[in-house]
């Protein structure tokens, strides 16, 4: 059988690894030179199941105003006349009751779980490396108050037997003792010993190459303009390098995969959140995170990749742009020197951004649409490495006519009417 996977980001090249594993013909198309060069790139670093949970949620309209006025703000809007953001974000707010919430943290962490098991399969099978820890996360409470609200977190994880830690000023230091210097900040944390970290970019690297030993074939530098339909199938793929055929295609663009898909009347709302990080060399070793630290204030993760520093951060819903922004900046280097002052050179740090392509109830969209042999594997967030592998092993499923190891209703995009 062959294949055409639009887009080589860390789930389209993570699905082209399992599909030409199973011996399908894969190709993969992308506009970039390479894989992982937008979403991708730069990211928190974490691979984070048990932090799988929606944006929306109760109080969340309430917190999202407070985050608004903060100085170091987790949340920057830009006024736009965009009708697709404000729809989005209307639908997010259907999505901040608490039976909502419950239904979509569970299809996450479902999901999640399974593929950080196919992520500790898959390294095991193949010896792949990227700066990997596996010491878990720490998401730090700087009040009483969010250490308080996490009775609903830890019902769902224990629901999915996800391993957690409730731990005090005492017991959180013994995971990340650098923090000594500055533990009067924080009166406690929440810790997921069964989440890792490391670099997505250079381990979507390895998966391409490793994609490519068992005959995947990646073209890069191509712009996809259109993708041709005939009734109930999609006939071809054309770029301003070519048109393509195959037997199945798998959409997996990430942000642009709506309007791709607009022209094939297949509406879903899936919409560009910008992210910023920084990454920042290494001076103190015994200064910095042993592995990802997640300040619960800002919304900031500081996750330790080999001799750098990730911090990544800042939900911004301004469309499709690209521009780097000094404030969003700013944030990200006071949280860093505010948990780990000694431990990296800030003024040495490389700045980046990219859009996460959230969807308004936070869960990420896979599998069948209306034609026969388009599938689509988009949607997934902040959590698109988290969910990569698992994503390939379901949608290597799919094409080969199997039952998924985990039920994927709730997953498709069935759940929107379509």
């Amino acid at each position: 059988m062959s294949v055409l996977i639009l887009g080589s980001g860390v789930v389209g090249t993570t699905i082209a690894y399992y599909l030409a594993k199973a011996g399908h013909e894969v190709t993969v198309l992308d506009r970039q030179s390479g894989p992982a060069l937008e979403t991708s790139f730069a990211n928190a670093g974490e691979v984070s199941p048990g932090y799988s949970a929606p944006w929306a949620g109760p109080g969340v309209p309430l917190k999202a105003i407070k985050w608004l006025l903060m100085h170091h703000s987790p949340l920057v809007i830009k006024p736009m006349l965009d009708p697709a953001m404000w729809m989005w974000g209307l639908q997010m707010l259907r999505n901040c009751t608490e039976a909502r919430y419950r239904v979509n943290k569970s299809r996450m962490v479902r999901l999640a779980q399974y593929s950080r098991d196919c992520m500790q399969e898959l390294r095991a099978d193949t010896g792949i490396r990227y700066d990997e820890r596996t010491q878990g996360t720490l998401q730090l409470f700087r009040t009483q108050k969010q250490l308080d609200a996490i009775g609903k977190d830890i019902e769902i994880l224990k629901q999915y037997g996800v391993p957690y830690q409730v731990l005090d000023r005492a017991g959180y230091l013994q995971y990340e003792p650098a923090l000594c210097h500055v533990q009067e900040k924080f009166v406690g944390a929440l810790r997921l010993p069964g989440d890792e970290t490391g670099d997505c970019f250079k381990f979507t690297q390895g998966m391409c190459e490793l994609a490519k030993q068992h005959g995947a074939r990646f073209l890069f530098n191509q712009t996809i303009q259109e993708i041709c339909r005939t009734g109930d199938r999609v006939v071809e793929v054309r770029t301003d390098g070519g048109h393509y055929s195959a037997d199945h295609y798998v959409l997996a663009l990430g942000s642009y995969s709506t309007s791709m898909l607009k022209p094939l009347q297949i509406d879903i709302p899936v919409y560009p959140v910008k992210g910023f990080s920084i990454t920042v060399p290494i001076t103190d070793s015994a200064m910095a995170p042993e592995s990802t630290i997640m300040d619960e204030t800002h919304k900031v993760a500081v996750t330790r990749l080999g001799d750098r520093i990730r911090v990544g951060g800042t939900a911004q819903l301004s469309g499709y742009d690209l521009t780097l922004n000094s404030g969003p900046r700013r944030t990200l280097e006071f949280v860093v020197k505010d948990l780990f002052p000694h431990g990296g050179d800030v003024a040495k740090a490389e700045f980046w951004t990219g859009l996460r392509p959230m969807t308004p109830d936070g869960t990420p969209i896979l599998g069948e649409t209306r034609y026969r042999n388009l599938l689509l594997s988009t949607g997934h967030g902040t959590l698109g490495w988290t969910m990569a592998a698992g994503t390939g092993r379901v949608m290597a499923d799919l094409l080969a006519g199997k039952q998924p190891d985990i039920d994927i209703q709730g997953l498709t995009v069935a759940r929107y009417g379509q």
